[in-house]
Order: C-alpha cells, then sequence, then structure tokens
C-alpha cells in the first residue's frame, strides 16, 4: 500500500495543537484595512479554531 500524501495546500493554511484542535486564521484581513476598527482588526489578527465538521475533512488532508 502507498504512502498517503499530505495535501500542500493545507498544510499552509491549517496547524493543529497539541490538544489536536486544528486552528486557522480568520478570514478578513487582505485588504480594506484602512476602513477597520483597529479592535476589529486585533480581533480578525488572532486564529480561529476551527468547526468539528470542517476538523474531520481537514485532518484526512493532512494525514492524521
Amino acid at each position: 500500500m502507498p504512502k498517503n500524501k499530505t495535501h500542500s495546500g493545507s498544510k499552509k493554511r491549517f496547524k493543529i495543537t497539541g490538544s489536536g484542535k486544528i486552528m486557522k486564521q480568520q478570514a478578513g484581513m487582505r485588504h480594506n484595512l484602512e476602513v477597520k476598527a483597529p479592535g476589529r482588526k486585533a480581533r480578525l489578527n488572532q486564529d480561529q479554531v476551527l468547526s468539528p465538521a470542517d476538523a474531520k475533512t481537514v485532518k484526512k488532508l493532512l494525514g492524521r
């Protein structure tokens, strides 16, 4: 049986914590930053935990 390859797009976008949760970057920090409030930008800049429904798919792509 051949080895499974890690999805190269997924390994750039997600990281797995020590407890096994999958973290992702919150969307909305790419453009129009001058119209967003500083507090909103600080909130958007934090990593977010992926929902359990999506986590199952991403774990498969990451080979876990």
